[in-house]
């Protein structure tokens, strides 16, 4: 696992660790999960999420650890999250420090099992948050029917935001939406100090990206204070 901060420009501090998939020698997400057929879908998963938390704990990480799952691995929310609660109870990680995050949208066909995934871990005390918002299939027609907590907007709509008008109205209607259904946002892809700036002025001051950090492999980055400035 490789960790990534996300970070709050207005209280200086990381908030969040996602938790990155990666492997035995830091091989790309990407090329790993290209790898998982259908049959094996649930049991990654599974170990994706046991190995996150173990790791966290094992790191001291005291910030709220974020991790990815596939929606369609998740055949029951009570029953798919026993073996992660008893991994955090072994490792003596608050469940209450859990995020988790969704991801690969597209290859949801059943929007109803998705709200039943995000209702029960709410349920259950934890938070959950939207990949890739305002990219490809996560679009506006999801939040009729889920209610993620955290929105993370797409790095195609932070990429250039210092120097374009549109992308910034659009981030403004964006802040505007999560306000009013209560909504949390996260700009994902922050590669320059201007987009971060840019970001903090239209009220998105939750940020993760290659500005502040690359992921780390197996370690927790710290942030320089100038990143904040």
């Amino acid at each position: 696992m490789a960790f990534q901060p996300i970070v709050d420009i207005s209280q200086r501090r990381i908030i969040y660790y996602e938790a990155l998939v990666r492997g035995p020698n830091g091989e790309s997400a990407f090329s790993i999960l290209e790898q998982v057929t259908e049959d094996l879908m649930y049991r990654f998963d599974q170990a994706c999420r046991i190995r996150a938390v173990e790791l966290a704990s094992e790191l001291g990480m005291q910030e709220r650890l974020s991790i990815n799952f596939l929606p369609n691995a998740v055949y029951e929310p009570t029953a798919c999250i026993q073996a992660t609660l008893e991994a955090a109870h072994r490792a003596g990680w608050p469940s209450e420090r859990l995020n988790f995050e969704i991801t690969e949208t597209e290859r949801v066909k059943d929007r109803a099992h998705m709200r039943n995934i995000i209702e029960s871990y709410r349920e259950m005390g934890f938070t959950t948050s939207l990949d890739d918002f305002g990219n490809g299939y996560a679009n506006l027609d999801l939040l009729t029917d889920l209610r993620p907590d955290t929105l993370k907007i797409d790095r195609e709509l932070v990429m250039g935001c210092d120097s374009d008008k549109r992308r910034q109205s659009i981030l403004r209607s964006i802040v505007a939406l999560a306000e009013t259904l209560e909504i949390q946002l996260i700009a994902e892809g922050v590669e320059t100090r201007d987009e971060s700036r840019c970001l903090l002025s239209l009220g998105l001051a939750q940020q993760q990206g290659y500005y502040f950090s690359y992921p780390n492999l197996e370690s927790l980055a710290k942030i320089d204070d100038a990143k904040y400035d």
